[in-house]
């Protein structure tokens, strides 16, 4: 949520800044309602004081012992009236609070400008593109012969887009997990198992709610959503609180099975593991201050690397440009691992610092060294998406027998384990 006063102070930034999203916004609507909203504070104010006024006028008048019916009854009507200007107010700054719930974050200086991903910009890149002296075949089929990815019973139980997980892709899975959350813990995060229900206070302090409704699974007799993400948990453990400054920054990593329709998403990814209702992700959270925001981002963005690293994938880092940014992000860095079979590559992580944006929703403050509150900065980034690693290993570590190699980095959480076999 952006600072409503900031935003009325600064309508040409915040209409360029939007308009470089490609986001609509009717910022004439804010402004309007802020003027009606003046004008009924105004003529409350005035109303009190002349009430004050009047009240006085009658304690004279009765130690006088003179008539005060009239004025008896002005302050009536002015009663009447501020219990009318009252409901005019709550009015007003719920429509103002509705359309500020929709303005997205403001993008830092330093993103790119962009209509859509194909304006996005090369950042870094890591690692060898792997070669090989057979036709590389997709995740599906190499799964399908090993036995551990099953699409149909995935259906057959619930729907397209689930997936049963068997045997040794199962284990894998499981590895990743622990490697993952193993190696975050090592590098000063704390590990944190989050709910995989959260309520819609929570969904609306990260920015979910309202814009991505239609991209939740909802739980209509309980009023809880299945998590899209582990973001929203993890940054909500301080929702409503004030953090002292030397606590900052608070670093945590969370293990989530994560859910999403993907509305609006059918035709895309249909095979395979890319695109799932359900999936396993590591995230990584972060609460900062302002000052230290950009780097923490960028040290985010190392340690979510350091995975792919240690699993020996060959990745790039990508600067989204301002049309291909999220809702809540002032500035996002995605990282895409190569899968040979698609000859390219696709995302695997997604980094992002949301400056206060989330943390004016979620009403997350911290208290300065001289004693002033202030809202903070919350950053997120995966650490990784587990399906997607799955996928890069099956991928790049296939060989022409039909077998996987296991990553070394691996094999400690697999038994030792050193390849997927028929």
């Amino acid at each position: 949520m952006l600072d409503i006063k900031f935003l009325l102070s600064n309508l040409d930034l915040v209409a360029d800044k939007l308009k470089a999203r490609g986001a609509d916004i009717d910022l004439a609507a804010i402004v309007k309602l802020d003027k009606e909203r003046k004008a009924v504070i105004a003529e409350t104010e005035e109303l009190k004081r002349l009430r004050n006024e009047i009240s006085k006028q009658v304690g004279v008048l009765k130690r006088e012992g003179q008539d005060t019916t009239a004025l008896q009854q002005q302050v009536k009507n002015s009663a009447d009236r501020m219990e009318a200007l009252d409901a005019d107010l709550k009015v007003i700054e719920e429509k103002l609070r509705d359309i500020t719930l929709t303005i997205p974050n403001i993008i830092d200086d330093s993103v790119p400008i962009g209509k859509d991903e194909t304006e996005n910009t090369l950042y870094r890149t890591w690692g060898e593109i792997p070669t090989f002296d057979f036709e590389p075949k997709a995740h599906w089929d190499i799964a399908g012969e090993l036995g551990i990815l099953d699409f149909e019973r995935g259906t057959k139980v619930a729907k397209s887009r689930f997936t049963m997980i068997m045997g040794h892709g199962a284990r894998m899975g499981r590895a990743l997990v622990a490697f993952m959350m193993d190696l975050h813990a090592s590098r000063g995060y704390t590990e944190v198992l989050p709910p995989y229900m959260i309520n819609p206070e929570a969904l609306l302090g990260t920015g979910q709610l309202p814009k991505f409704q239609e991209e939740l699974f909802w739980c209509e007799r309980d009023n809880l959503y299945l998590t899209p993400t582990a973001e929203v948990p993890v940054t909500n453990l301080y929702a409503g609180e004030i953090l002292p400054e030397a606590d900052l920054p608070l670093r945590y990593t969370a293990y989530s099975a994560c859910f999403r329709r993907e509305a609006g998403s059918y035709g895309k990814d249909v095979r395979g593991l890319i695109r799932q209702h359900q999936f396993d992700k590591v995230e990584l959270v972060k609460f900062a201050t302002p000052e230290n925001s950009m780097a923490e981002l960028e040290s985010m963005v190392s340690e979510a690397e350091e995975v792919l690293k240690r699993l020996n994938l060959a990745y790039r880092v990508i600067t989204l440009c301002s049309g291909d940014i999220g809702f809540s992000s002032a500035k996002t860095y995605d990282i895409e691992v190569w899968l040979p079979a698609q000859n390219t590559y696709r995302e695997i992580s997604s980094c992002s610092t949301c400056t206060d944006f989330q943390a004016r929703r979620a009403n997350i403050r911290y208290r300065n060294k001289e004693g002033k509150v202030n809202f903070l900065h919350t950053l997120n980034g995966s650490g990784l998406a587990v399906g997607r690693t799955l996928v890069a290993i099956l991928e790049n570590y296939q060989q022409a027998d039909g077998s996987v190699i296991v990553p070394e980095a691996l094999r400690p959480y697999m038994g030792g384990l050193e390849r997927l076999t028929k």
